[in-house]
């Protein structure tokens, strides 16, 4: 064999030769949060129509959103982020310990920001339904896809951790975190722009 081959076949010039980029699951979790990002934004479209179309937004009888518990609510599901962040570098690393205990984290405040949000229901529900007035429908339509989301997202991370509890991850094997802690990141980002415009904005 030549020198030229010999050097062509070495293990650090056949690593350069492999194809690099993003992965198919990388680029399909991001076409999917781009399409719900679709959907969300043309959600909050129509709600800031009707409501400049409308006199008085909530509409006569209802109440401006409460900001007591759904300032808790984001108080667990924004930082339920940072969580997820460390587990996946951690995972990176090896760290197997990491991802369990990132991803522990973040399923229970996950489920603490449900659990706030069917209570929260609870009391609105005694006041307005969803086929009260147009700015129920969108209040509870949004939000509620929004918890579906969320719902999701508790599976993905259930899911990973019991994974991780059987040994399936390492740090050359961690894809699936990668996917799910994208998705995560945009649950949170969505319930940002929910939380300024459907409980902030009325009161501005």
């Amino acid at each position: 064999m030549t020198a030229v081959a010999k050097e062509a076949t070495q293990a650090q010039a056949l690593a350069t030769e492999m194809p690099s980029g993003r992965t198919t699951g990388w680029w399909g979790m991001i076409l999917f949060v781009t399409t719900e990002a679709t959907f969300f934004a043309a959600a909050l479209g129509s709600y800031f129509y009707i409501r400049f179309q409308s006199g008085q937004w909530p509409p006569p009888g209802i109440e401006d959103p409460k900001l007591t518990k759904v300032l808790f609510m984001t108080a667990l599901l924004l930082p339920s982020s940072l969580p997820v962040m460390w587990a996946e570098r951690g995972i990176r690393k090896g760290q197997r310990w990491r991802l369990r205990a990132g991803l522990a984290i973040t399923l229970v405040l996950g489920l603490a920001f449900l659990g706030m949000q069917v209570w929260e229901y609870s009391e609105d529900l005694k006041k307005h339904t969803f086929t009260t007035d147009a700015y129920s429908s969108l209040f509870y339509g949004i939000t509620t896809f929004h918890g579906f989301h969320v719902a999701v997202g508790l599976l993905m991370v259930g899911w990973l951790l019991a994974a991780s509890l059987r040994g399936s991850f390492g740090y050359r094997r961690h894809e699936r975190v990668r996917l799910t802690a994208i998705y995560w990141h945009f649950v949170d980002v969505v319930w940002v722009a929910i939380f300024l415009s459907l409980y902030l904005s009325p009161r501005l």
